[in-house]
């Protein structure tokens, strides 16, 4: 940050009184500008008939990661619920319509300053298409995810827990809540 947006000056990086941390701060109208972690929000979609489980993955047409796969998901807008942001970027990227459950993760990624939650997701029907930031738009079962092509961290962690936990369901347990940290940047991309 190097300006203002409540006067256009200059900002410095200082230590504010009664604070721990450096802050941006305005030398002409003493305005602090804190910066703090951006929500990214999303949903698990899934379809299921006669006992097969298929989950939506998105092919992102966007950086960062441009061509790989993940759940529909994507930052947070102002004046709107989690739960809102879940459905709405499920219908913006794969052109879905969804019943959104419960909040099934938690995932704090602080290397990038961010925090990723996912909602279980039940598709309403098989009439969805990719959006503008997705190349494609596809079901998978289990054992067809594209796990070396999987776009994030916080991506596969949710799909590993999501398939754990259904396997518990299906020996007559539940979808738990689960929170974890990423503290591992993603993998650089190379041309081997």
């Amino acid at each position: 940050m190097k300006f203002c947006s409540e006067c256009a000056h200059p900002v410095e990086l200082a230590i504010p009184a009664g604070d721990n941390r450096p802050r941006y701060v305005c030398a002409n109208c003493s305005t602090i500008h804190y910066q703090n972690p951006k929500m990214v929000i999303g949903s698990i979609p899934v379809w299921e008939r006669e006992g097969e489980l298929q989950v939506l993955l998105c092919r992102r047409a966007i950086e960062p990661r441009y061509g790989f796969w993940t759940l529909p998901a994507g930052f947070m807008e102002n004046n709107e619920t989690t739960a809102d942001a879940a459905a709405r970027e499920t219908q913006e990227e794969a052109g879905a319509n969804i019943e959104l459950g419960k909040l099934f993760t938690l995932l704090n990624v602080s290397h990038v300053h961010q925090v990723h939650m996912f909602y279980l997701a039940t598709l309403r029907d098989l009439d969805f298409s990719p959006g503008e930031e997705s190349l494609d738009v596809k079901m998978f079962r289990e054992a067809e995810i594209p796990w070396d092509e999987l776009a994030f961290p916080t991506i596969r962690k949710t799909l590993e827990l999501f398939f754990a936990d259904r396997r518990k369901v299906r020996e007559g347990g539940s979808y738990g809540f689960h929170e974890h940290d990423i503290t591992r940047p993603m993998r650089p991309i190379t041309d081997s």
